[in-house]
């Protein structure tokens, strides 16, 4: 539960028990906490409860009045936002009404209010395989940060120059959680596995030519690892790897 969350519970049960709010209208304003029903879309505000993190809004296939009205009902209960996959057209209908509005373009996510201090117990290092692989690593990275992780990037050291990897091993050993990006053949993240002693979360991608099948071939490399102490999302799929190493820093 975030700080806005639990000011609100603690002001209205302190509201019950001074009889200045009714024990039905703390019912009614209760309603709102479990989730809004916008018809389109269950806004989940007990998420952050149950999660330690608000609902993410995932834009793709949703249009900009839908994500608009979902950006509207979370940011009335949440101190920050964020909204991924999103296009800069939806970026700029959200900073119309939500002033604060940042938009990273090669992460594709817009956070809306304040960021949360750091919180994580150590640093999280995104390393990618090669420059095509930024964006998916900038989504990883932003979702980490904006949980209030401390988050260093190590971009373009793949199996193709390992000496460019190895060059970095004073941040690399220093980092608590690895996040490994990479497309084509996928190797990276087996050769930081078999250096170091913290959890590494491979993330393939979709990179590469024809054989590598949008990703598949990366992703079944990772999965196949010898390296203990990888484990893998899915193609693409930043947000997944930054949430979760969120979730083991904190």
């Amino acid at each position: 539960m975030n700080d806005m969350d639990k000011e609100r519970l603690k002001n209205l049960l302190a509201n019950v028990r001074d009889g200045k709010t009714s024990i039905d209208d703390a019912l009614l304003s209760l309603k709102s906490l479990p989730f809004d029903d916008l018809e389109f879309a269950k806004v989940d505000h007990h998420r952050a409860i149950r999660q330690g993190q608000p609902e993410v809004i995932f834009c793709q296939g949703k249009t900009t009045e839908q994500i608009l009205a979902i950006v509207d009902r979370l940011i009335a209960h949440h101190n920050i936002i964020m909204a991924t996959r999103a296009t800069r057209d939806v970026y700029e209908a959200v900073k119309t009404l939500h002033p604060s509005a940042e938009y990273n373009a090669d992460a594709r996510i817009i956070i809306v209010g304040k960021k949360s201090m750091e919180q994580g117990k150590g640093l999280i290092l995104v390393i990618t395989a090669g420059t095509s692989d930024i964006p998916v690593a900038e989504e990883a990275a932003l979702t980490a940060e904006t949980m209030g992780n401390r988050v260093e990037r190590l971009f373009d050291v793949g199996v193709s120059g390992l000496h460019r990897l190895f060059a970095h091993m004073d941040k690399i050993n220093a980092a608590k959680v690895i996040i490994a990006v990479a497309g084509m053949e996928g190797a990276l993240p087996s050769i930081i596995g078999g250096l170091v002693d913290v959890p590494v979360i491979a993330v393939p991608t979709s990179v590469g030519y024809g054989s590598s099948f949008n990703g598949l071939s990366a992703l079944l490399t990772m999965l196949n690892t010898c390296a203990p102490g990888i484990t893998v999302v899915n193609i693409d799929n930043g947000f997944g790897a930054g949430y979760f190493a969120g979730m083991i820093n904190h």
